[in-house]
């Protein structure tokens, strides 16, 4: 067995003893004793990396690059795209072969001196998924997905070195572990690695690039259910991997991938512009028309779990135009949702609030202060539904400014060329939506010493975090519908139209 991005294998030593035993040594190719882990322990292991493998005009070809050095971030890239393109190409050669090698991990490959080629090698633990048996098709899946598992390990590696140190990467195995979504991969980095580490971020500008495309693919090859994980020919077809040089058809899949991205990107930034809030607006406009999950049977998968509000297009209302009555800051608002019974599926709500009361007249530096939680719990049914859009003579008529801008802009962005193709039909007249109808509501509030003994003082921060959140958080019965919905992404509807952005948070915070 030969192939450019796989060790040759030359054959295999065997002695009476080890016939006996039913094993072998198995003989190939050598290519120095340095694996890859090895590279990426140096300090200075990407210009190393770089001079390893000649980088050339050859090799920005292979990767469909078109830039040769740039910034950190560029020159990253570029070594992980061919480093992973190598990999793949060397995986997918074994399991066309009906191999399968089970052991993939950084120190199992390597880089040859002679071609510059990365090497797959130590097939001491290689399986053939072509085995008589009755269930060879489930055997096959499970192992190519396993594979492309630890592919998803490598390549998280290469991009985050945080996750060589084995202390944060068992964090990162604890997390898919305990049944987390790896689509909410993002939210859980972002929480564990240090924004200050000596890496610095350039992994997560790589993952964010391309509207989160790196992201997308950890997510398909790190998939908790093996055949939703991604096959080795398609995730060399995928944009993350693929230079600017390439044209790549995004699959509507990663349309919707890229939307909910640019929509979470956006919301990371200071929100104070008219403009910022009409493109949020509008994003959240198109992922409603491009929605996949419309079916109530769809939803009632996704959406039990524990969501975090990261946006609202209806009022906005903070400290720096103000001068509060009560300094309150707010930190994570959660809503956490759970199936009360698997027969009849009415859902529990739970809206989750959590702030800091900053007692005094002057502001701490390090803005620490008393902590209070305000929890708001309601109980749902889902019906489906449909949601009407207006006529253009009516369109100014009982909606809010923001949302009649966003929803012209969405319908001229839909009416071309592009988006008629995704759709295959004209604009719609209404969409179809799952309905929310909720019953009993209860209200609790737990506040730290010194604000228990001070009722007053109580009453005044509830109302300043009432001010500062969605109304529909307090009120949940303001929620009427749910317009979208994925494995990372809500989009519910409240009554005066107002849209609530969600992303799946992860059970380890």
């Amino acid at each position: 067995m030969y192939h450019s991005y796989s060790m040759q294998v030359h054959g295999y030593v065997c002695s009476q003893a080890m016939e006996d035993e039913g094993s072998f040594i198995l003989v190939h190719g050598y290519h120095d004793s340095f694996s890859l882990r090895h590279w990426l322990r140096q300090s200075d292991w990407l210009p190393t990396l770089e001079a390893t493998l000649a980088l050339d005009e050859e090799s920005v070809r292979r990767v469909g690059d078109d830039t040769v050095g740039g910034p950190a971030v560029t020159r990253q890239l570029r070594v992980t795209r061919l480093v992973m393109r190598d990999l793949l190409i060397g995986v997918n050669y074994l399991h066309s072969h009906g191999l399968a090698h089970t052991e993939l991990r950084l120190e199992n490959v390597h880089i040859s001196p002679v071609d510059r080629h990365i090497k797959v090698g130590i097939f001491g633990n290689a399986a053939d998924f072509f085995e008589d048996g009755p269930n060879n098709a489930d055997r096959e899946q499970m192992m190519i997905a396993f594979d492309m598992r630890c592919l998803g390990f490598i390549m998280i590696k290469m991009v985050l070195r945080e996750l060589m140190d084995p202390v944060i990467f068992n964090k990162f195995k604890a997390f898919l572990n305990k049944g987390n979504d790896p689509s909410c991969l993002r939210e859980f980095i972002l929480r564990t690695i240090n924004r200050n580490s000596s890496h610095g971020n350039v992994g997560l500008q790589m993952l964010d690039r391309n509207w989160g495309a790196g992201w997308h693919l950890l997510s398909l090859l790190l998939a908790a259910k093996p055949r939703d994980r991604i096959r080795c020919l398609d995730a060399l077809r995928h944009p993350f991997l693929c230079g600017p040089r390439w044209r790549v058809d995004p699959s509507m899949d990663f349309i919707r991938w890229s939307l909910g991205s640019t929509a979470v990107r956006i919301t990371e930034e200071y929100i104070y512009g008219q403009q910022q809030r009409i493109r949020l607006a509008h994003f959240l406009e198109l992922m409603e028309m491009l929605n996949p999950y419309s079916k109530r049977k769809n939803w009632l998968g996704f959406l039990p779990g524990r969501w975090r509000l990261v946006y609202c297009t209806g009022r906005h209302l903070g400290l720096t135009t103000r001068q509060p009555p009560s300094r309150v800051l707010i930190g994570d608002v959660h809503l956490t949702i759970t199936g009360q019974s698997k027969s009849k599926p009415p859902f529990s709500f739970t809206s989750d609030v959590g702030f800091q009361v900053l007692v005094g007249n002057d502001w701490p530096h390090d803005k620490v202060g008393t902590d209070g939680k305000l929890q708001v719990t309601s109980t749902f049914k889902l019906t489906t539904g449909k949601r009407f859009y207006l006529k253009e003579e009516n369109s100014t008529q009982n909606l809010p400014s923001i949302a009649t801008n966003a929803q012209e802009s969405a319908i001229k962005k839909l009416s071309g060329k592009k988006w008629k193709k995704s759709l295959h039909k004209e604009f719609p007249s209404s969409l179809p939506v799952v309905k929310l109808v909720s019953s009993d509501i209860d209200v609790t509030v737990a506040l730290n010493e010194p604000l228990t003994r001070d009722i007053g003082a109580a009453q005044v921060v509830i109302n300043e975090v009432r001010m500062q959140i969605p109304p529909e958080m307090f009120d949940l019965s303001k929620i009427v519908c749910g317009t979208y919905i994925d494995s990372r992404m809500l989009v519910l509807r409240s009554v005066n139209g107002s849209a609530l952005l969600f992303t799946r948070a992860s059970s380890i915070d």
